[in-house]
C-alpha cells in the first residue's frame, strides 16, 4: 500500500505532462523548452530545385540553432497539405511554413491557423486568398519576371528571323504559382510577335518522367522533320525530360537545333548549358532556409517582416558561364 502514493503521482504527472502542445513546452524534455517549433509544409521531391530547398530549411531549423522542425512531405497533393497544416495547429507549433502546391483553395485552413494564433509563412509559392491578412510574409521568386527574362533573350535569338518561330511550351504544375508566372510572360509574348507560333503547350508536371512521356508522345504524332525552334520548360526536370524525348526523336538539341529554355539553373542544368545542349537557363533560388529564419527571428523581436521578398537571380548562357561557377554551385 505505501508503493501507491508514489505510483499514482508518476501516474499523474505523465497524464499532465501528455497534455501539453508540442510548442516551445515540449512533453518529456526540458532542452527542448526554449526551442522555436516550426511545422513546414513541403510539395514534395518532384525535382531538383524542391530538393535544394527542404535540405536548406532543414539546414537552418536545427535545434543548435534554436528549433524544433516538423516536416511533412505532401507528395504534391494538396488535401496532403491540408491535413499537414490541421495536425500543425493541433499540435501548437510556433510557426507554420508553408510551400502550396497551388494558389487556391487556402481560405479555410489559413483562416483556422490565424484563430489558432499561428503565423503562417509562404514559401516559394503565392496562395490566392481574399484577406492577406492569413499569411504573415511571402519569400521566394518573381515568376512573372523570370518568364520575361527568358523572352528577352528569345527577342534577340529571334530577331532577325524571317520564318515562323515554333515554340514548344511544357507547363508546371497547373494552377502553381511558378507556373502561372512562366505562362503568362509566353503567352502575352507570343500575342505581341506575328512570327511566334505555340503549336503545344503540355502539362509537365514539373518532373522528367511526366515530361518525357508527353514529350515522346507528341514527337511521335508531328509529320516528319516538322521544325521545332524552341522548348519552353519550366523548369530544370522538365528541361531534361525533354532533352531525352527531342534526341531520340533526332532532333538535335543546341546552336544547330532545338533551343531549350528552363527555369531553377540547377547543377545539372548548368553543365548542359556549359556544354551547349540548353540554350538558357533562368535562375530561381531554392536556398530560401535563411530568409525564412529571418522572418521568424523578426516576429519573434517583435517586428513586423515585409509582406514579400523577392531574391534576386541571373539567367546563364554558355557564353556567361565557366566550369568553376558550375562546380561551385550549392546546388
Amino acid at each position: 500500500m505505501r508503493r501507491f502514493f508514489p505510483i499514482a503521482l508518476l501516474a499523474l504527472g505523465l497524464v499532465l505532462c501528455s497534455a501539453c502542445g508540442a510548442g516551445r513546452n515540449s512533453p518529456g524534455d526540458s532542452s527542448n523548452e526554449d526551442l522555436i517549433v516550426v511545422g513546414m509544409c513541403q510539395v514534395g521531391a518532384e525535382s531538383d530545385w524542391r530538393v535544394a530547398n527542404s535540405e536548406s530549411m532543414k539546414a537552418v531549423f536545427t535545434e543548435e540553432n534554436g528549433y524544433r522542425l516538423l516536416f511533412d512531405d505532401a507528395r504534391q497533393k494538396q488535401e496532403n497539405q491540408i491535413t499537414a497544416i490541421r495536425k500543425f495547429i493541433q499540435q501548437q507549433v510556433d510557426y507554420i511554413v508553408l510551400m502550396p502546391i497551388s494558389e487556391s483553395g487556402w481560405d479555410s485552413v489559413l483562416q483556422e491557423a490565424k484563430e489558432a494564433g499561428i503565423p503562417v509563412i509562404l514559401v516559394d509559392r503565392m496562395v490566392d486568398v481574399e484577406d492577406e491578412s492569413l499569411y504573415a510574409a511571402h519569400i521566394g521568386s518573381d515568376f512573372l519576371k523570370e518568364g520575361r527574362l527568358a523572352v528577352a533573350w528569345m527577342e534577340d535569338a529571334f530577331r532577325e528571323a524571317e520564318d515562323p518561330v515554333r515554340v514548344i511550351h511544357i507547363q508546371g504544375t497547373l494552377g502553381s504559382t511558378a507556373q502561372l508566372g512562366r505562362t503568362a510572360a509566353l503567352e502575352e509574348a507570343v500575342e505581341t510577335h506575328e512570327n511566334w507560333e505555340l503549336p503545344a503547350q503540355m502539362d509537365g508536371d514539373f518532373t522528367q518522367a511526366k515530361t518525357y512521356e508527353v514529350m515522346t508522345e507528341y514527337l511521335s504524332s508531328l509529320p516528319g522533320g516538322r521544325d521545332i525552334d524552341v522548348v519552353y520548360c519550366e523548369n530544370d526536370n522538365i528541361a531534361f525530360g525533354a532533352l531525352q524525348a527531342l534526341e531520340e526523336q533526332g532532333y538535335a538539341c543546341g546552336p544547330d537545333g532545338v533551343s531549350i529554355i528552363t527555369f531553377d539553373a540547377t547543377r545539372g542544368a548548368l553543365t548542359e548549358c556549359l556544354n551547349g545542349r540548353i540554350a538558357l537557363a533562368v535562375e530561381c533560388n531554392p536556398l530560401l532556409g535563411p530568409l525564412v529564419e529571418t522572418v521568424i527571428q523578426d516576429m519573434e523581436a517583435g517586428r513586423t517582416p515585409e509582406k514579400h521578398s523577392f531574391v534576386e537571380e541571373r539567367v546563364f548562357t554558355s557564353e556567361n558561364l565557366t566550369a568553376a561557377l558550375v562546380e561551385s554551385r550549392a546546388y
